[in-house]
Protein backbone atom coordinates (compact mmCIF):
# COMPACT_ATOMS: atom_id res chain seq x y z
CA UNK A 1 0.00 0.00 0.00
CA UNK A 2 1.24 3.41 -1.23
CA UNK A 3 2.06 6.15 1.45
CA UNK A 4 -0.57 8.64 1.04
CA UNK A 5 -3.03 5.94 0.99
CA UNK A 6 -1.70 4.58 4.62
CA UNK A 7 -1.61 8.54 5.75
CA UNK A 8 -5.08 8.52 4.51
CA UNK A 9 -6.58 5.52 6.74
CA UNK A 10 -4.75 6.93 9.25
CA UNK A 11 -6.73 10.53 9.34
CA UNK A 12 -9.65 8.79 8.92
CA UNK A 13 -9.11 6.72 11.74
CA UNK A 14 -8.30 9.60 14.53
CA UNK A 15 -11.15 11.80 12.87
CA UNK A 16 -13.98 9.15 13.75
CA UNK A 17 -12.00 8.34 16.78
CA UNK A 18 -12.76 12.18 17.53
CA UNK A 19 -16.27 11.64 16.44
CA UNK A 20 -16.81 9.45 18.73
CA UNK A 21 -15.01 11.25 21.90
CA UNK A 22 -17.28 14.21 20.99
CA UNK A 23 -20.54 12.65 21.10
CA UNK A 24 -19.69 10.81 24.48
CA UNK A 25 -18.78 14.09 25.69
CA UNK A 26 -22.02 16.09 24.75
CA UNK A 27 -23.68 13.22 26.20
CA UNK A 28 -22.45 13.14 29.85
CA UNK A 29 -22.31 17.41 29.24
CA UNK A 30 -26.50 17.01 28.70
CA UNK A 31 -26.77 13.80 31.21
CA UNK A 32 -28.07 15.54 34.44
CA UNK A 33 -25.74 15.57 37.65
CA UNK A 34 -26.09 13.93 40.82
CA UNK A 35 -29.79 12.92 39.32
CA UNK A 36 -32.07 11.32 42.01
CA UNK A 37 -35.08 8.87 42.35
CA UNK A 38 -38.04 10.31 44.68
CA UNK A 39 -41.16 8.12 45.28
CA UNK A 40 -44.36 9.98 46.22
CA UNK A 41 -48.06 9.31 47.11
CA UNK A 42 -50.69 10.81 45.45
CA UNK A 43 -54.23 10.73 46.45
CA UNK A 44 -55.86 8.80 43.75
CA UNK A 45 -57.81 12.44 42.77
CA UNK A 46 -54.71 14.08 41.71
CA UNK A 47 -52.79 11.29 40.24
CA UNK A 48 -53.32 12.28 36.41
CA UNK A 49 -52.45 15.66 37.36
CA UNK A 50 -49.01 14.55 38.91
CA UNK A 51 -48.12 12.50 36.14
CA UNK A 52 -47.88 15.77 34.04
CA UNK A 53 -46.00 18.03 36.75
CA UNK A 54 -43.54 15.14 36.81
CA UNK A 55 -42.61 15.21 33.30
CA UNK A 56 -42.27 18.80 33.58
CA UNK A 57 -40.21 18.70 36.63
CA UNK A 58 -38.27 15.59 34.99
CA UNK A 59 -37.44 17.18 31.92
CA UNK A 60 -36.48 20.26 34.24
CA UNK A 61 -34.04 18.31 36.73
CA UNK A 62 -33.77 14.78 35.31
CA UNK A 63 -34.52 13.45 38.85
CA UNK A 64 -37.16 10.83 38.04
CA UNK A 65 -39.89 9.86 40.19
CA UNK A 66 -42.45 7.00 41.04
CA UNK A 67 -45.88 7.67 41.69
CA UNK A 68 -47.62 5.29 44.41
CA UNK A 69 -51.73 6.47 44.03
CA UNK A 70 -54.73 5.28 46.19
CA UNK A 71 -57.32 6.87 48.70
CA UNK A 72 -55.38 9.23 51.17
CA UNK A 73 -56.05 7.53 54.04
CA UNK A 74 -54.64 4.24 52.20
CA UNK A 75 -51.62 5.83 52.00
CA UNK A 76 -51.42 7.48 55.16
CA UNK A 77 -51.73 4.17 56.84
CA UNK A 78 -48.75 2.71 54.98
CA UNK A 79 -46.53 6.19 55.47
CA UNK A 80 -47.39 5.50 59.42
CA UNK A 81 -46.26 1.64 58.52
CA UNK A 82 -42.55 2.83 57.34
CA UNK A 83 -43.42 3.07 53.45
CA UNK A 84 -40.78 4.23 51.91
CA UNK A 85 -41.84 7.36 51.10
CA UNK A 86 -40.02 11.02 50.10
CA UNK A 87 -43.33 13.25 49.70
CA UNK A 88 -46.99 12.72 50.46
CA UNK A 89 -49.48 14.79 47.92
CA UNK A 90 -52.89 14.52 49.94
CA UNK A 91 -56.71 14.94 49.06
CA UNK A 92 -57.28 16.55 52.18
CA UNK A 93 -55.28 18.86 54.90
CA UNK A 94 -56.05 16.89 57.82
CA UNK A 95 -53.91 13.86 57.04
CA UNK A 96 -50.12 16.05 56.59
CA UNK A 97 -50.88 18.04 59.81
CA UNK A 98 -51.61 15.04 61.63
CA UNK A 99 -47.94 13.10 60.11
CA UNK A 100 -46.40 16.30 61.31
CA UNK A 101 -47.68 16.22 64.64
CA UNK A 102 -46.56 12.54 64.94
CA UNK A 103 -43.17 13.07 64.05
CA UNK A 104 -43.39 11.76 60.75
CA UNK A 105 -43.55 14.64 58.63
CA UNK A 106 -41.59 18.62 58.16
CA UNK A 107 -43.70 21.29 59.97
CA UNK A 108 -42.38 23.87 57.65
CA UNK A 109 -43.11 22.17 54.39
CA UNK A 110 -46.80 21.61 54.19
CA UNK A 111 -48.86 23.91 52.10
CA UNK A 112 -51.88 23.61 50.03
CA UNK A 113 -51.10 23.08 46.70
CA UNK A 114 -54.95 22.86 45.13
CA UNK A 115 -58.35 23.02 46.27
CA UNK A 116 -60.65 20.41 44.47
CA UNK A 117 -64.29 20.61 43.25
CA UNK A 118 -66.56 17.85 43.78
CA UNK A 119 -68.70 16.77 41.06
CA UNK A 120 -72.20 14.77 40.15
CA UNK A 121 -71.54 12.40 36.86
CA UNK A 122 -73.69 10.43 34.81
CA UNK A 123 -73.72 9.11 31.59
CA UNK A 124 -77.23 7.77 32.07
CA UNK A 125 -79.41 10.08 29.41
CA UNK A 126 -82.45 9.09 31.79
CA UNK A 127 -80.62 10.26 35.23
CA UNK A 128 -79.09 13.73 34.35
CA UNK A 129 -77.06 14.75 36.91
CA UNK A 130 -79.48 17.21 39.04
CA UNK A 131 -80.03 17.84 42.35
CA UNK A 132 -83.86 16.70 40.99
CA UNK A 133 -82.93 13.33 39.82
CA UNK A 134 -81.49 13.02 43.38
CA UNK A 135 -85.01 13.96 45.11
CA UNK A 136 -86.48 11.82 42.44
CA UNK A 137 -84.74 8.68 43.69
CA UNK A 138 -85.83 6.89 40.38
CA UNK A 139 -82.24 5.37 39.98
CA UNK A 140 -80.74 2.55 41.65
CA UNK A 141 -77.39 2.73 42.38
CA UNK A 142 -75.13 6.08 43.60
CA UNK A 143 -71.29 6.02 43.62
CA UNK A 144 -69.17 7.46 46.57
CA UNK A 145 -66.10 7.02 47.99
CA UNK A 146 -65.53 5.29 51.33
CA UNK A 147 -65.99 8.75 53.46
CA UNK A 148 -63.30 7.31 55.94
CA UNK A 149 -60.45 7.09 53.34
CA UNK A 150 -61.72 9.42 50.96
CA UNK A 151 -62.22 13.06 51.13
CA UNK A 152 -64.42 13.44 48.52
CA UNK A 153 -66.36 10.87 49.63
CA UNK A 154 -66.82 12.93 52.53
CA UNK A 155 -67.72 15.67 50.82
CA UNK A 156 -70.38 13.73 49.09
CA UNK A 157 -72.10 13.16 52.25
CA UNK A 158 -72.04 16.50 53.33
CA UNK A 159 -73.78 17.31 50.62
CA UNK A 160 -76.39 14.66 50.70
CA UNK A 161 -76.77 16.02 54.45
CA UNK A 162 -77.11 19.65 53.41
CA UNK A 163 -79.20 18.40 50.54
CA UNK A 164 -81.28 16.44 53.17
CA UNK A 165 -81.00 12.95 51.01
CA UNK A 166 -78.23 11.41 53.02
CA UNK A 167 -80.12 8.72 54.72
CA UNK A 168 -83.05 8.56 51.92
CA UNK A 169 -79.81 7.89 49.39
CA UNK A 170 -77.99 5.90 51.36
CA UNK A 171 -79.30 2.30 50.74
CA UNK A 172 -78.48 3.04 47.01
CA UNK A 173 -74.78 3.43 47.64
CA UNK A 174 -71.81 1.53 45.96
CA UNK A 175 -68.98 2.28 47.72
CA UNK A 176 -65.46 2.91 46.12
CA UNK A 177 -61.79 2.68 48.16
CA UNK A 178 -60.97 5.17 45.99
CA UNK A 179 -62.27 8.66 43.87
CA UNK A 180 -60.84 6.29 41.00
CA UNK A 181 -63.19 3.42 41.84
CA UNK A 182 -66.54 5.36 41.80
CA UNK A 183 -65.54 7.00 38.68
CA UNK A 184 -65.30 3.45 36.97
CA UNK A 185 -68.77 2.19 38.44
CA UNK A 186 -70.42 5.50 36.77
CA UNK A 187 -68.32 4.76 33.55
CA UNK A 188 -69.25 0.56 33.23
CA UNK A 189 -72.60 1.47 34.07
CA UNK A 190 -72.67 -0.14 37.60
CA UNK A 191 -74.18 2.73 39.11
CA UNK A 192 -76.32 5.75 37.31
CA UNK A 193 -74.35 8.44 39.00
CA UNK A 194 -71.32 9.17 41.10
CA UNK A 195 -69.71 11.54 43.06
CA UNK A 196 -66.48 12.15 41.14
CA UNK A 197 -63.75 15.03 41.09
CA UNK A 198 -64.01 18.13 38.70
CA UNK A 199 -60.29 16.66 37.84
CA UNK A 200 -61.14 13.57 36.36
CA UNK A 201 -63.85 14.93 34.03
CA UNK A 202 -60.99 16.80 32.27
CA UNK A 203 -61.87 15.47 28.14
CA UNK A 204 -65.34 13.51 28.85
CA UNK A 205 -67.62 14.69 27.04
CA UNK A 206 -70.57 12.12 27.74
CA UNK A 207 -73.45 12.37 30.12
CA UNK A 208 -74.11 15.31 31.89
CA UNK A 209 -72.56 16.76 35.15
CA UNK A 210 -73.38 18.90 38.12
CA UNK A 211 -70.71 20.96 39.67
CA UNK A 212 -71.61 20.93 43.39
CA UNK A 213 -71.61 24.25 44.44
CA UNK A 214 -68.96 24.48 47.85
CA UNK A 215 -71.63 25.71 49.83
CA UNK A 216 -72.55 22.20 50.05
CA UNK A 217 -69.38 20.85 51.52
CA UNK A 218 -66.00 21.56 53.35
CA UNK A 219 -63.59 22.78 51.23
CA UNK A 220 -61.32 20.22 49.89
CA UNK A 221 -57.95 21.77 50.70
CA UNK A 222 -55.09 19.42 49.50
CA UNK A 223 -51.91 19.83 51.22
CA UNK A 224 -47.99 18.08 50.46
CA UNK A 225 -46.05 17.69 52.95
CA UNK A 226 -41.89 16.92 52.86
CA UNK A 227 -41.42 13.26 54.77
CA UNK A 228 -38.67 13.35 57.52
CA UNK A 229 -36.73 10.93 55.82
CA UNK A 230 -36.47 12.85 53.29
CA UNK A 231 -35.64 16.30 54.88
CA UNK A 232 -32.37 16.42 53.54
CA UNK A 233 -32.88 15.37 50.14
CA UNK A 234 -32.61 17.89 47.83
CA UNK A 235 -34.11 16.55 45.02
CA UNK A 236 -37.73 16.24 47.08
CA UNK A 237 -37.20 19.85 48.09
CA UNK A 238 -36.48 20.53 44.86
CA UNK A 239 -39.85 19.08 44.04
CA UNK A 240 -41.98 20.62 46.90
CA UNK A 241 -40.52 24.09 45.12
CA UNK A 242 -41.48 22.85 42.08
CA UNK A 243 -45.20 22.62 43.43
CA UNK A 244 -45.54 26.46 44.20
CA UNK A 245 -43.96 27.75 40.48
CA UNK A 246 -46.61 29.18 37.88
CA UNK A 247 -45.42 26.68 35.64
CA UNK A 248 -47.35 23.95 38.30
CA UNK A 249 -49.89 26.21 39.51
CA UNK A 250 -51.09 25.97 35.35
CA UNK A 251 -50.71 22.32 35.14
CA UNK A 252 -53.03 22.22 38.18
CA UNK A 253 -55.82 24.72 37.31
CA UNK A 254 -55.77 22.82 33.90
CA UNK A 255 -57.23 19.88 35.55
CA UNK A 256 -60.08 21.98 37.08
CA UNK A 257 -58.46 23.07 40.94
CA UNK A 258 -58.20 26.11 42.38
CA UNK A 259 -56.05 27.71 45.26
Amino acid sequence: MSGWIKIFFKNKKMNIFKIIINIISVSLFVMPANAAELRIAVAANFSDTAKELITAFTHKTGNTIRLSSGSTGQLYAQIKQGAPFDIFLSADNGRPEKLVQEGLAVSDSRFTYAIGQLVLWSRDKNFPATVETLEKQAFTRLAVCNPDVAPYGRAAIETLQNLHLLEKLRPKFVVGTNIIQVWQFVSSGNAELGFVSLSQMKGVSEGSQWRVPEKFYTPIRQDAVLLNKSQNNAAARAFMAFLKSDESRSIISHYGYHF
